[in-house]
């Protein structure tokens, strides 16, 4: 046996690495003569094997259904009053943890044996979705996320002016990029539902769910070994702590430029994948290239970041010559639409902040830094989720890196050029602080893949304890997500009493009203927003803070003062607000008693209406 030969035997990365899949030229007949066979190492007794594999695909089959039954028995009473620094980290109880170990415990069994059915894997995904994204559903009595609730409020607000929001102030952005929200506005009105509030709340679940066809789709377009495919798409799952998946034009966008990629993975030239599809032909079917442009167009007009990293992506792919083909047409088609779009229905929100973005593109070290946001002033528990999701994204990315060193093969699938394709706008644009989450988000698909097949090696003999083994990394995962992911819950959870008095101010306050709270954090208060300005006190300018510190009363009557019993002010405080100004430090943690303290028994101010959960003042300027 040539030393070739024993190379690609034992690491399983040579010319046949991939279960026998030829991703090189075949090595040339060896002059020397055969080395002497090698003796058959010892096995067990066939009948202990078969015995020994029977168990574990029954035990497989098994904890599927038993892991799911102990979560939903997990979420029979748990006190959500308890949320504090680490949200429902701290109130969740030991069985709901007890069956998420248990449900990753049965995954890896699946995944060890062959003959797992592809039915079971993909229950295990679908329970794992469930248990992360489908528990604050169960449990929140409301719709849980400001923003969220903020983009009901668009809907419903294009609803009512059939387009276009006049008046729409910081909700322009909307107006500009309404694909999303115009696409529910024609569900509301095709189902006849009043509001989106419904289904709004398991977008998180329903969303992910969907992503999974087109990873699948990547995945699959790279390699036909099961145990990575389906490691890949678990380990995804696990790491994808960012949180864009709640109601907004993120999560569908992105879902939207997965299906894209994965189309273009998909018809990609045979020479430019390790593992091509023989029945498929190279180049796009007419009718194909039309839905991945109609695609396209629908990213465009819903969000104004996902069709420049859709760009960045398919001109990072274009490199390699033989991609082109495939490539240069939909990047054409994603030029063109951008474009078109920005010059015509987007110019005038450009043209307003296109000084900001100037400014942005020259920083690049502060757009990048922007999204490590300063921890000094945050409670303990955000302290240590941020590091906690600092590392997790560390480790996803240094994993990555590895598998490119030790995995040659996995150079050629053109996912290495997907991972780092959204650096080039990390660089450009710090986008409101979040870009360098949008960036980890965008890579995640690919590095997943790439962290699979570093921990999956392809054609490993021990296939069983090698999986199984890594059960503590795969837990570990699991651990670093929930950090982030269930991490602030305590402020992203409403009550039924906090919707209570958003709603009172809704249907109070006459055209022209002005409405302040310390965060957005009311759930509903944006219905309605085209005629309330509204003042969020804890992210005002740095000397009206330092006013509102030393009075509270002075601070807040400088931005009401004026108000009329024609247009009064409402000022609301709610348990939320209070939550977040002590979770991120925004605020101090008593400045909310302390402003309601101030306000009770000051002229002008009235309480009009107050439970256990809110109060809502109404202040009329006082004569002379």
């Amino acid at each position: 046996m040539s030393r070739y030969q024993r190379w690609s035997r034992n690491t399983g990365d040579g010319p046949t690495g991939e279960q026998g899949m030829l991703i090189g030229p075949a090595p040339r007949p060896s002059a020397e003569p055969p080395a002497p066979a090698e003796p058959p190492a010892p096995t067990r007794p066939r009948s202990d094997a078969t015995r020994s594999d029977t168990a574990r695909l029954w035990a497989a089959r098994i904890t599927l259904p038993v892991s799911v039954a102990l979560w939903l028995l997990s979420l029979r009473s748990v006190p959500l009053d308890g949320m504090r620094d680490l949200g429902l980290l701290q109130v969740l109880p030991p069985l709901f943890w007890v069956a998420a170990a248990l449900l990753t415990l049965g995954f890896c069994l699946a995944l060890s044996d062959r003959r797992t059915h592809n039915a079971w894997l993909t229950g295990y995904v679908l329970a794992l979705i469930a248990l992360l994204h489908a528990t604050p559903t169960l449990l929140y009595p409301t719709l849980r996320y400001s923003w969220a609730w903020k983009h009901l409020a668009v809907i419903d607000a294009m609803t009512r002016h059939g387009g276009e929001v006049p008046n729409a102030d910081r909700f322009t952005v909307y107006n500009e990029w309404p694909g999303f929200f115009q696409l529910n506005a024609m569900f509301l009105r095709a189902t006849g539902l009043d509001s989106a509030v419904g289904y709004a709340a398991w977008t998180p679940a329903f969303a992910n769910a969907l992503l999974l066809v087109p990873l699948l789709l990547l995945y699959r377009c790279v390699t036909r070994d099961r145990r990575l495919i389906w490691g890949a798409v678990w380990i995804f799952y696990s790491c994808s702590w960012v949180g864009q998946d709640y109601f907004a034009p993120q999560a569908f966008v992105f879902l939207l430029f997965l299906t894209v990629i994965a189309l273009v993975f998909r018809q990609l030239p045979r020479s430019a994948l390790p593992r091509p599809d023989p029945r498929r032909r190279d180049g796009w079917p007419p009718g194909l290239l039309a839905g991945v442009v109609v695609i396209v167009a629908a990213i465009v007009v819903s969000h104004p970041l996902t069709p420049l990293l859709l760009i960045s992506a398919l001109l990072l792919l274009s490199l390699p010559r033989r991609n082109r083909r495939v490539t240069l047409p939909v990047l054409a088609a994603s030029v063109v639409l951008t474009a078109l779009w920005d010059t015509t229905v987007a110019r005038a929100y450009l043209s307003d902040n296109i000084s900001t973005l100037v400014k942005s593109t020259l920083q690049p070290d502060r757009n990048v830094t922007a999204g490590l946001a300063a921890l000094g002033d945050a409670a303990p528990g955000q302290i240590l989720l941020s590091w906690v999701d600092r590392g997790l994204s560390a480790a996803v990315i240094l994993l990555a890196v590895a598998c490119l060193l030790v995995r040659p093969w996995t150079r050629r699938t053109g996912l290495p050029l997907l991972a780092v394709a959204p650096l080039p706008l990390l660089a450009l644009n710090a986008y409101g602080g979040e870009m360098l989450f949008r960036a980890y988000l965008f890579a995640l698909p690919a590095a997943a893949f790439l962290v699979a097949a570093l921990l999956l090696p392809t054609g490993d003999r021990r296939a069983v304890p090698h999986t199984l083994a890594l059960y503590p990394v795969f837990l570990a995962m699991l651990g670093g997500l929930v950090f982030g992911y269930y991490g602030k819950e305590a402020m992203n959870q409403y009550t039924l009493r906090e919707v209570a008095a958003a709603r009172y101010v809704v249907d109070n306050a006459p055209p022209g009203s002005t409405i302040v709270s310390l965060t957005p954090d009311v759930p509903g208060l944006d219905v309605n927003y085209e005629l309330h300005p509204r003042i969020h006190l804890a992210y005002q300018a740095p000397e009206d803070q330092q006013r509102l510190l030393r009075d509270p009363l002075a601070g807040v009557t400088e931005f009401v003062y004026g108000a009329t019993p024609a247009e009064p002010a409402y000022v609301v405080l709610s348990r939320a607000q209070g939550m977040n100004t002590y979770l991120t430090g925004a605020l101090p943690p008593d400045f909310s008693d302390r402003m309601e303290s101030a306000m009770a028994s000051a002229p002008g101010f009235t309480r009009v209406y107050e439970n256990a959960d809110a109060v809502v003042f109404r202040y009329v300027t006082p004569p002379g």
